[in-house]
This record gives structure tokens, sequence and C-alpha cells, in this order.
């Protein structure tokens, strides 16, 4: 079945990375519920295919995503909020076994900046701007904008961000720690792509069980979350992927 509203496309030189694209590009790339439902799917098929590696998400345009559809939103009524639909999705987007690396550039508002918190690493171009604009509209960011924030910026910032709703540049959000580096538009899917290359040249399970253990950080006390790390390096030991590695390193450090 075909995509309308995103696009999954294969890279040519190692097809376990894909990039997948919000294509409204006329609306900004805003999210509304088709779209959701198809990154939901694209992301289910990916995960049922089970040989991607790293995952590209970015939008198509000048934009990332300027937020949700609002003439939808202002449609929603309280149990189609308790739904979270838009919530279960970035869920899934944050929980996908291989890394997602958002490319962003231009507007990434509201939901739009919502998405780029569930990927795993931001690459923003020197375009992007990012804010949680919700406030203005009477309502709150809750598709995890509360909650992933200020996990990643830290709580005083992310109050800032969501209580004033504003918008910040590119290097701002590099300084506080939204994005992982900013890069000129020209170069932001070269960036992205070359990111992703170096992560599918790393042991693949140990990458998937290295993403799991780090999500779980935030989740998990200390101790559980030490257990959970040293039962997913227990696996990692009988793999044939760390028998492998570690005999070829071994023999090169002889030669």
């Amino acid at each position: 079945m075909a995509y309308q509203l995103i696009s999954v496309l294969r890279d040519t030189e190692d097809p376990r990375l894909v990039v997948v694209s919000l294509k409204r590009p006329d609306v900004k790339n805003a999210i509304n519920r088709a779209m959701v439902a198809e990154l939901t799917r694209a992301f289910d098929d990916l995960r049922d295919g089970g040989d991607a590696g790293c995952v590209i998400l970015t939008g198509e345009g000048p934009d990332f995503a300027a937020g949700a559809d609002i003439a939808e939103l202002r449609e929603r009524r309280a149990l189609e909020s308790l739904a979270a639909i838009n919530s279960a999705l970035f869920a899934r987007i944050e929980g996908f076994a291989a890394p997602v690396i958002a490319a962003i550039r231009g507007y990434a508002l509201g939901g739009g900046c919502e998405l780029t918190l569930a990927c795993d690493m931001r690459i923003a171009s020197e375009t992007a701007q990012f804010g949680q604009p919700e406030v203005n509209l009477g309502i709150i960011p809750a598709a995890g904008g509360t909650q992933r924030l200020p996990r990643i910026v830290g709580l005083g910032r992310a109050k800032e961000l969501v209580l004033t709703g504003a918008i910040i540049d590119a290097q701002e959000a590099l300084r506080i720690g939204l994005v992982n580096r900013v890069v000129p538009d020209s170069e932001l899917m070269g960036a992205s792509r070359k990111m992703a290359l170096t992560i599918l040249k790393k042991g693949p399970l140990a990458v998937r069980m290295a993403k799991a253990a780090l999500n779980q950080s935030a989740r998990m006390s200390l101790d559980s979350g030490l257990a959970f790390e040293s039962t997913a390096q227990a696996l990692l030991f009988e793999s044939d992927d760390k028998m492998k590695r570690m005999t070829d390193f071994l023999q090169k450090k002889k030669k």
C-alpha cells in the first residue's frame, strides 16, 4: 500500500539505512492524523522487516514540521486527547530497535519539535527553529514534550521553553543540548547520512542493546538500570558478532 504523506527510501549504498520523509510541504509538513497513520505503518513495516539498521527522519521542503494540524486539533475533544494519537507514534519511534536520526531544517515546532525529541540524535541545519508554543493556543505539549524535553535539556530550560512558548534558533538549540550538531543547510542530509553510516559499521546487536539500555536510563533507578545493562552485556557476550569482531581485532593487532 503506497504512502501519500510520507516517503520511505532505502540508501543506494547501504539499504540498511532508511530515509523517512514527511511530505506535506505546502503546509510546512503539519502532522495530521493521516500522516500519523502512515508513519505508524512505516515504522511497523520496518520493525517487522528487521533489516533497518538506522533511520533518518526528515521533512520534504524547507521545514521539518511546523507542528500538528491546528484545524484538526481545534476539533479534538477530551477522549481523543486521552487516546494519545501522536504520543503513541512518538513512543513507537523512541522505542524503535534501530537508531533514528532527525535531520531538521526550518521549523520544528509543537508536535514537530516533539517528534524530534523522540529520535535518538538530532542534526539541525542553520535554518532550523525549535519551540513548544502550545500555550499560545491554550493547550500544552502533550505528545511527550513535557517529559522528553526536560530529560534532554534540563527542567529549568524546558520550563522556560514551554511556559513562554519561545522559539529558538539552531545555535541556541545546540547551546542547551537540544541538538547534537548544527551544519549548513546544504550539508544537512550528508551529515546525517555520515552519522548513520558510521553507526551501521558497528556491531548491529550491540547498537540495538546500547540504545535500549540508554532509553531505560531515564526510566529506571540506577540499580535497575545497571542490572538491565549487565543483562544486555551478557547476551552480547554470547553473540557470534562479538566473537567475530574481537577475533578480527586481535588478528589485526598481531600484524
